[in-house]
């Protein structure tokens, strides 16, 4: 059965093209493109034509022409074909190709002339929609498989009883199931949200990506991204512990001299860590400074409360605190949040003692006044010190001695000849001198208040000399109101 075709050229063209729209659109690969229409060409061609075996499609990566294989395993006899379709015994598969042998694939190139009607266009589209949403799972599967514990932001597209779908920049939806919620947080359509990826399961419908808001590692991702230092690892987070919608308590260490580690997390005027507790709407964060020495991890801990002793019992891992009577409520907490998140913090069992309670049992060598047992406390490597700029020294010059004097004899003085000065004519001044009276001196006596008084008065009536413009003026018509009588005429002096 061999039929011949040749497709125009403006048909293939158009194929092209369409596979590069495809591409551009799904944004896959464009072999991964030629596989899925090759598979949707294949179950068209068989379906128009009956065609026995596997049949396979190539497309020709760059004139779009068309090749169509049919592949049959080759058997014995007869009686040892287990399916006809695509099994074919000895003798039969011979007559197309003499040199098959048993056991081998008979491969038969048929010429297509078209590749059928609608039926089979709406069978190849069906297998070519099917195989470019598989192929798009496993690209979405392979992009996330690896980034797991990384930051994602997207958009919520639809609110659920039990679950919150966020849809992705790339268009991929996430999954934040009720347990990984914010009880205190409500979500809304099309609010922008961050969060933590979880895991990416393998679902029947593809891949399921569970993304979290409320782990304890999402905050420390948020101190990453936002803390330079910590990203350069010049500080260290030493552990989280958090009540989502509450308070977290984070502990920092420097790995660097110099640094503080707390005051980087904070940040200058509060940035940093208000950025954060935006991004968690209103969360409460204390940042600690961790400590080698478990007790006073545990006292640093416990803050904002003060913590007179600790007594740490290695065998029952237990931390026993002295806090003063009227702190004891501010050491526990509102519902034992505050020694509760301590406790997962440092991984002790925090006993707290009023400061009386304490003292009572200091008497019978109980609590935490009670003598320490020794502790074993892990060396933890040394801070690098920052390095010291050493100036160059610059040796003191050292004068050099001056020169001994040497004597110079001395030369005999000229002598001047009288020089004769010409007389020039006087000049008249261009301006005359004006004599001014000399300012009055204090004689340096006693003045009296009226002499003062006197005396402004004159120099008032000095500077006030002015006369007012008579009210009224003669005309022809007799005497008229001036109406500038109200302004007054100053005297001048020349």
């Amino acid at each position: 059965m061999t039929q011949h075709c040749a497709g125009s050229p403006q048909m293939k063209t158009d194929f092209l093209l369409a596979i590069k729209q495809l591409h551009s659109d799904k944004n896959l690969d464009d072999e991964v493109i030629f596989h899925a229409v090759e598979r949707g060409m294949a179950a068209a061609v068989k379906r128009r034509y009956e065609l026995p075996g596997n049949v396979i499609v190539t497309i020709d990566r760059y004139d779009g022409s068309m090749e169509v294989w049919s592949e049959q395993e080759v058997v014995e006899i007869e009686e040892d074909i287990a399916d006809p379709d695509l099994q074919i015994e000895l003798e039969r598969a011979r007559l197309s190709d003499p040199s098959v042998q048993i056991g081998s694939t008979l491969r038969i190139k048929h010429d297509i002339e078209n590749v059928g009607g609608r039926i089979e266009a709406q069978t190849a589209k069906q297998v070519v929609l099917q195989a470019l949403r598989e192929a798009e799972r496993e690209a979405v599967f392979a992009k996330y498989s690896g980034e797991e514990g990384g930051i994602v932001s997207g958009d919520v597209q639809r609110v659920e009883p039990h679950q919150v779908i966020v849809e992705l920049g790339d268009h991929t939806e996430t999954v934040m199931p009720g347990q990984e919620q914010v009880r205190m947080e409500r979500y809304r359509t099309g609010q922008r949200v961050k969060a933590i990826m979880v895991e990416v399961l393998r679902a029947n419908k593809g891949p399921q990506i569970v993304i979290s808001r409320s782990r304890p590692e999402f905050v420390r991702r948020l101190f990453e991204l936002e803390v330079p230092e910590i990203t350069r690892g010049v500080v260290e987070i030493r552990g989280v512990a958090r009540e989502a919608g509450h308070r977290t308590k984070i502990a920092v260490w420097s790995r660097q001299a110099g640094v503080d580690p707390v005051g980087s997390c904070i940040g200058m005027r509060a940035m940093r860590i208000q950025n954060i507790v935006n991004e968690l709407h209103g969360e409460r964060i204390d940042v600690i400074h961790w400590d080698p020495d478990p007790r006073r991890f545990v006292e640093h801990a416990l803050s904002p409360a003060q913590i007179l002793a600790v007594r740490i019992d290695p065998e029952t891992n237990t931390a026993e605190c002295a806090v003063p009577d009227m702190q004891l409520s501010l050491a526990i907490g509102r519902e034992g949040q505050n020694a509760r998140l301590a406790a997962r913090l440092t991984g002790f069992r925090i006993d707290i003692k009023p400061q009386t309670v304490a003292e009572r049992m200091q008497q019978d060598g109980l609590g935490p006044f009670a003598p320490q047992p020794e502790l074993t406390i892990e060396a933890e490597p040394l801070p690098e010190p920052e390095p010291v700029r050493v100036e160059p020294r610059v040796e003191p010059q050292v004068a050099a001695a001056p020169p001994p004097p040497v004597e110079v004899a001395p030369t005999p003085t000229p002598v001047e000849e009288p020089v004769v000065v010409e007389e020039e004519p006087e000049l008249e001044p261009a301006l005359q001198a004006v004599e001014i009276a000399p300012a009055a001196q204090d004689d340096g006596q006693i003045r009296f208040a009226e002499d003062v008084l006197r005396r402004e008065q004159e120099q008032q009536q000095q500077r006030d000399r002015r006369r007012r413009r008579p009210r009224y003026h003669e005309s022809d018509e007799g005497l008229e109101d001036d109406p500038y009588a109200e302004y007054l005429e100053y005297e001048e002096d020349f």
